[in-house]
């Protein structure tokens, strides 16, 4: 609700006259329109019997974390009514002036007040009836699918007609048309009826066995119906909301009939978006016939008269292309870029710290690396830490809630990773103390622009601390070397930041190819916002590890070695990280064992060349050794004799006695006999 509204209904209420709960729900529904703690105070103080010095200021940051339901300028409009009596909300703007029944939520973004009304053009003597009836059939239905009508009419004790019987639903609409065109008279196609009552038409297809809602064999529209406003009234709300009309119907009396697109894919989803539809409506002004939710529901029938009228089509295509487009857009339409202020009287206090020395409440942050580098495993370990305020990476986390969003992973192989995470630690879900939750939608993905408002609406309700979004190539829209869309991708996950007031938190892969010419914030794929936009962007590199040293390092066969860097915008960069991943965990080396290794990737050619010589070179000695135990081995058995002459070894290799003597020198369980021309193993032939 636009500030000067809400300052303008405060000035009606005396805090005098509120309880103390009233008076701490009006401080909240400042808090949530974007007002001041400083706007609180003032209007408190005019209750000089209750009034504390400082008391609002202590409770407004208290707020965020009440626990407690919404409260909106929807409460200060109702207290303002009471106080006052009836009296008009100024307008401060077209998209700002809202009535009573619409001001309370944020889907209210029309004044019916404002709307002017559309005007409508009853067809003359021109009409053709089954023209009017094949245009609707040709929009609404495929030829090979059964259309459901009737025109058989009863009239209730209150004279209103109604539908007498299920009708025809064994035709189908190609079939329907033909007749429709072979014919002058409408009648002759769909039979008679009455023309007081006019007739009905279900919306949409049938399995042509029958009319309930389990014959309905595509949840393709809803019907929009109001009898409260006038006929082009309603016409013009329900152009002034996009609703995505296929078709809107005059029913010849004194309502529109709007078929409206919902191309649901199952009766669970019609029900959903149905329900969200009719709110909407409901919201702006535009009251609704309940009983029209149904899939199978009859609408009027265009091309018959009723009553004097015709039953026609007012206009078809309507509002947005789709229910995902106008659902978008009714989510999308409200500012809520709140106004330039003034600095505070003081400095504000800093969000609290998630990650200690990381990330703060409310930030972003990237986790990057190359693929296969077990970053789902590390964010995983993430969520735990946060869900059990323990460490991470050596940096405490705050206790809080956690929402993994699990892009990429079988939603059984995710709780799997979760439990097999836990249990290096002794630990099972329980002690999670039911903090974390994982949204599953490996398969049904979308991409981020729309997933956002998704996630914010499961999400608002529960509070999160954190939410985790992995991997975000899953649902990247745009070019991602194009800064203009990254940057328009980048602003779904501040979206949800501030819709959640939670900390964001995501991955993304390496570029293609070396990285050690590329500063740590520059290696992530795609356009330079991946590095500019988070609040904390973590790098992972994999450290190079020849098959010589694992033993020198003391890594295990299987453990690969990482170094992580911070590229941080909150708090002073901190000393590379060096960690050992081994499934499913990332162990910190806390004993810096690995600070002397460095990345492949940064190494320079010649660096890169002569670990891969001297590698070479240890890997051919193993080799000669294995080939030298081997001949000697041979010898020594057919002779019987454990001194074998280096004549008969050299011969056997291939290879000089120089030679043979020079990489004798490193073999130390061998020795040579005085004189020279002997060599004789310090451990039996078997042994070897």
């Amino acid at each position: 609700m636009d500030k000067k509204i809400v300052r303008s209904l405060l000035e009606r209420i005396d805090p005098a006259g509120l309880s103390y709960q009233e008076w701490v729900n009006v401080g909240m529904a400042l808090h949530y329109e974007g007002l001041s703690a400083a706007d609180w105070d003032d209007w408190s103080a005019r209750d000089s019997a209750r009034y504390h010095a400082g008391e609002c200021f202590t409770k407004w940051d208290t707020f965020r974390d009440s626990g407690v339901n919404v409260v909106t300028g929807g409460t200060i409009a109702a207290y303002a009514k009471a106080n006052s009596g009836a009296f008009t909300i100024p307008k401060a703007s077209y998209d700002d002036a809202l009535t009573w029944d619409s001001i309370v939520t944020e889907d209210s973004f029309i004044d019916v007040g404002w709307v002017e009304e559309t005007t409508l053009h009853e067809p003359g003597e021109e009409w053709h009836g089954r023209r009017e009836l094949i245009k609707y059939l040709d929009l609404l239905f495929e030829p090979d699918e059964y259309v459901g009508y009737t025109t058989a009419s009863y009239q209730d004790k209150d004279g209103k007609f109604k539908p007498a019987n299920s009708g025809v639903y064994s035709k189908k609409a190609g079939q329907l048309i033909d007749e429709l065109k072979r014919y002058e008279d409408i009648t002759f196609a769909i039979g008679d009826y009455n023309h007081e009552a006019g007739a009905w038409i279900r919306f949409n297809p049938l399995d042509g066995k029958g009319v309930k809602n389990e014959n309905v064999t595509s949840y393709r529209y809803a019907l929009v119906e109001s009898d409260t406003l006038d006929v082009a009234k309603q016409v013009a709300l329900i152009k002034e909301l996009e609703l995505p009309c296929k078709a809107i119907i005059y029913s010849g009396a004194k309502s529109a009939h709007a078929i409206v697109t919902i191309n649901a894919t199952s009766a669970t989803e019609y029900r959903k978006r149905v329900d969200y539809l009719y709110r909407v409506c409901e919201k702006n002004g535009l009251t609704l016939d309940k009983q029209n939710k149904n899939a199978s529901r009859l609408s009027r029938l265009p091309g018959v008269a009723r009553g004097g009228h015709k039953q026609y089509i007012i206009d078809t295509n309507t509002g947005k292309a789709d229910f995902e487009d106008w659902q978008d857009w009714v989510e999308e339409i409200n500012d809520d870029m709140g106004d330039p202020e003034a600095p505070p009287k003081a400095p504000p206090k800093l969000a609290p710290e998630l990650i200690e020395g990381i990330l703060r409440e409310g930030h972003k942050l990237l986790l990057a690396g190359p693929s296969k580098a077990g970053k789902s495993f590390l964010l995983l370990q993430l969520a735990i830490a946060i869900a059990r305020g323990k460490d991470w990476l050596g940096h405490p986390c705050r206790k809080g809630k956690v929402l993994y969003v699990n892009l990429e992973l079988d939603a059984r192989s995710c709780w799997v990773r979760i439990a097999d995470i836990l249990a290096q630690h002794d630990l099972t879900y329980a002690h999670l103390d039911d903090n974390l939750r994982v949204w599953n939608l490996r398969g049904k993905a979308c991409p981020m622009d729309k997933l956002a408002g998704k996630l914010i609406r499961r999400a608002e309700k529960d509070r999160y601390d954190a939410v985790i979004i992995d991997p975000i190539y899953k649902v990247l829209t745009g070019d991602e070397n194009n800064a203009a869309d990254m940057a328009k991708f980048c602003n779904a996950f501040d979206k949800i930041a501030l819709a959640l007031r939670c900390a964001v938190i995501y991955c993304h892969h390496h570029s293609k190819g070396y990285q050690g010419q590329k500063r740590s914030m520059d290696r992530a794929s795609g356009s330079g916002v991946f590095a500019r936009d988070p609040d904390a962007l973590l790098d992972m590199t994999e450290l190079s590890v020849r098959p010589s040293q694992r033993e020198e390092y003391g890594i295990n066969p299987g453990v690969s070695v990482w170094r992580i860097e911070g590229t941080l915008r909150e708090f002073p960069t901190f000393d590379p990280i060096d960690c050992y991943f081994e499934y499913p965990l990332h162990v910190l080396d806390t004993m810096h064992a690995l600070q002397d290794l460095k990345p492949e990737s940064e190494m320079s050619p010649r660096e890169r060349g002569s670990a891969n010589a001297k590698e070479k070179r240890m890997q051919d000695r193993e080799k000669q050794k294995e080939q030298f135990d081997e001949v000697y081995a041979s010898l020594a058995t057919f002779s019987g004799d454990t001194m074998v002459s280096i004549d008969a070894i050299a011969e056997q290799i291939g290879v000089t006695k120089d030679t043979l003597r020079k990489r004798m020198g490193s073999y130390e369980d061998y020795k040579t006999i005085p004189g020279g021309k002997l060599v004789q193993k310090t451990t039996s032939v078997e042994s070897s």
